[in-house]
């Protein structure tokens, strides 16, 4: 569990470089290249990434409460919400100008999705661990950035019927993948 723990918190410390250390961010620019500074940034994350999985499996749960049955079809829909922002984040999209940050914005639903369905301690600690870290992060980007100013061009609405069409192989994907992944079925 403490690699889990620690994974987590390397993943979020070095995201939060950028948006909360900016000077550190420059001094490491400085010092090793903009290339340079990617390259440990890049390190630094499949650390924690390897981090992450191997203290997932490595943990043993500990069960800390029930969740009702009843949750598991609101936890879908906001997976595949997260899924369609992980989409619109990386498109031109009408969408994009209703939500300031859309991929962090999925990491904090995929994050709250998974805790309504396991109530266990290393969910707990990887989902809710994921989703404040989004969150903060979303916090520290727009107390940096200041006033959101929104792309004033539009896409034709074409655009949005292959972005949901996007979505949907997407989520067909992760929905087969998902036993192999994780070792249990999304359904």
């Amino acid at each position: 569990m403490i690699l889990l723990l620690l994974g987590t918190a390397l993943f979020a410390a070095v995201h939060f470089i950028p948006s909360l250390a900016p000077t550190i961010k420059a001094a490491w620019v400085e010092r090793l290249g903009e290339n340079g500074y990617k390259g440990i940034f890049s390190l630094l994350l499949l650390a924690a990434l390897a981090m992450i999985i191997t203290g997932w499996r490595s943990a043993t749960p500990v069960f800390l409460y029930n969740p009702p049955a009843i949750l598991h079809p609101i936890a879908l829909g906001l997976l595949v919400i997260a899924f369609a922002l992980l989409v619109i984040s990386n498109r031109a999209s009408r969408l994009r100008r209703l939500i300031r940050h859309p991929q962090l914005t999925a990491v904090a639903l995929w994050g709250i999705a998974h805790l309504l369905v396991n109530g266990d301690s290393r969910s707990l600690v990887l989902f809710a661990g994921m989703s404040l870290w989004a969150m903060g992060e979303i916090i520290a980007i727009n107390r940096r950035e200041g006033v959101w100013i929104k792309d004033a061009t539009v896409p034709p609405w074409h655009t949005e019927g292959i972005t949901l069409i996007i979505v949907a192989i997407l989520v067909a994907v992760v929905i087969a993948a998902h036993p192999w992944l994780a070792g249990v079925p999304v359904m």
